[in-house]
This record gives C-alpha cells, sequence and structure tokens, in this order.
C-alpha cells in the first residue's frame, strides 16, 4: 500500500499552501513563538546556511541513490551522484547561489562525499527497496488539528511492519536531547497511526557525521499521548494568530537565530502584526 501522498477529503482544504502544523514549524513555536511568527507568518527571509544545504545536498543524493536499481546502490553510485544532485539544487533553490564559492566548491562537495561514506556504514541500500522516499504525508486529528510533513524513508518489512528512517547530518545528541530529536519522528509515526490505523514499528534517526543510529520502537498508547499535546500546541497557536501575542523566549538556541535585529530581547523592534489573515493564509506550513 503506497502512502506517497496520504489525503483525505476532509484534509483537502489543507494543501501544500494552506495551514497546518509541521513537526519544524511545531518545533519552532515550542522554542519561540515570536521566532515562528517572523518566520511563518511574517515570512521574513533567512539566508541559507552552508550546513543546510549540504544536508539538502546528501538528501538529494540519498533519494537519487534509491532511485537506482538496488544492484547498483554502491558507494561509487552516490558518489558519482553528488555533482547531478548538486546541479539540481542551485537550479531549484536560486538562493543557494554564491553561498559555496567556486574555489570552496571542491571542498564542499567533499564534506557531502564523507557523509555519505558513513552512511554505506550504517546499512546496505543494495539489501532492500524501501517503500517510499520524501514522502509527503497529511491528516487532520479528530479535533480538527490538521497536520503534515514528508519523511525522508518508510520501508516495510516482509511481515507488513513499518519503519520511519530520518537522515541527519549532525552529529548524534546526548541523552539530554534524544527526546527533542525523536519529536519529529513522533510526529510521522502518528500521521502514519492516523492514516492507516496502525503505529509504526520503527523510528530511526541515522547521524551521518558520526555513524550513530537511533532507533526507538514507538506503541499507539504513546502517541495518542503524544498526539494530545501536538493539538495543544495546535490550539496556542491558532490563539497567537488571532490575538497577534507571539512573546519571545530567550533560551541558548538564541545564539543560531537570524532574528535577532527583530527580537525586544536583543533591543530589537518587532514589526506589526500582520492583519487581515484569512482561513486560507498558510499560518503554520
Amino acid at each position: 500500500m503506497s502512502v506517497t501522498a496520504i489525503t483525505t477529503p476532509e484534509t483537502a482544504r489543507f494543501g501544500p499552501r494552506g495551514p497546518a502544523l509541521s513537526p519544524s514549524r511545531a518545533i519552532d513555536f515550542k522554542q519561540c513563538p515570536l521566532k515562528y511568527r517572523l518566520r511563518v507568518i511574517d515570512r521574513i527571509p533567512e539566508a541559507p546556511s552552508r550546513v543546510a544545504v549540504r544536508g539538502t545536498l546528501v538528501h538529494a543524493v540519498l533519494e537519487a541513490l534509491f532511485g537506482l536499481p538496488a544492484t547498483e546502490r554502491d558507494p561509487a553510485a552516490a558518489q558519482a551522484l553528488i555533482e547531478p544532485a548538486w546541479a539540481s539544487v542551485r537550479e531549484s533553490r536560486p538562493e543557494v547561489e554564491g553561498l559555496i564559492p567556486d574555489e570552496d566548491l571542491a571542498a564542499f562537495l567533499a564534506e557531502a562525499s564523507k557523509l555519505l561514506d558513513v552512511y554505506f556504514q550504517l546499512e546496505d541500500p543494495a539489501g532492500f527497496d524501501p517503500q517510499s522516499c520524501e514522502t509527503f504525508l497529511e491528516t487532520e486529528l479528530p479535533d480538527g488539528t490538521p497536520l503534515r510533513g514528508i519523511v525522508d524513508r518508510i520501508d516495510r518489512a516482509a511481515d507488513g511492519a513499518l519503519h520511519v528512517i530520518d537522515y541527519k547530518t549532525g552529529k548524534a545528541p546526548g541523552p539530554a536531547y534524544e527526546t527533542r530529536a525523536l519529536f519529529q519522528l513522533k510526529f510521522y509515526a502518528l500521521v502514519l497511526l492516523r492514516t492507516l490505523g496502525a503505529a509504526p514499528a520503527e523510528l530511526r534517526l541515522m547521524y551521518l557525521a558520526d555513524g550513530v543510529t537511533l532507533s526507538y520502537e514507538p506503541d499507539a498508547e504513546e502517541l495518542l499521548r503524544f498526539e494530545r499535546i501536538l493539538s495543544a500546541l495546535w490550539a496556542a497557536i491558532v490563539t497567537a494568530a488571532e490575538t497577534g501575542d507571539f512573546p519571545p523566549s530567550r533560551s541558548w538556541m538564541c545564539g543560531y537565530c537570524e532574528f535577532k535585529a527583530l527580537c525586544p530581547e536583543f533591543g530589537g523592534t518587532t514589526p506589526p502584526f500582520p492583519s487581515g489573515a484569512t482561513e486560507s493564509d498558510p499560518v503554520a506550513p
């Protein structure tokens, strides 16, 4: 059974540009409501980072790799896909133009090459065929909370059990941050539970910077508890959108935020809250 585009009549209005809660935006709001507002509602432009673009490149190579016949999925094939994938990334994302100077391109592509070498140490892609790659999922919870996102890979075992895999091009988190790392996979597992009626057998995070795999086996009861968290989060976002109240929340993550100039915590001035929003506005893409 394919899940490459799970859509129900109830969720038809939550198309790719409609309002919904995604893992990344849920984490944004939990971290800092003002950051969520500036990123999602005000749509303040953010310059792409080298690390993020490198991650996009590696994901593109892995997606292309699984488009090859299983017998051809070897390290040499992955390496051969790097330059075409980089050309595709540059074509589809013009904002990365100039981010990697010509004199630095070889080093940048070598970084991606090293991450792909680590991937082959974690699993042999020639030994299986995934059910789907870069899978768009969406659903609506019983209380009306809309969810959607894109899963790196979904595998189906011989016994029919689903395995949700996410590639990370950074290092594995310490024990104190594992729960945050699993938030995204729990989100996808809940969508699959609600759309297919069964929880995935495994959630797996593959960290390519240090070759660590984090595996987790959810159960339906746990995911339903997680569902209540997402519903409360969405309700808070809707209330904030209605009132315009998105307060800043200062933390160590502020050191990585591009919105300091617009944040009162750092002496910045927040722009006036947008008015005239309609139901079709992308409040939470």
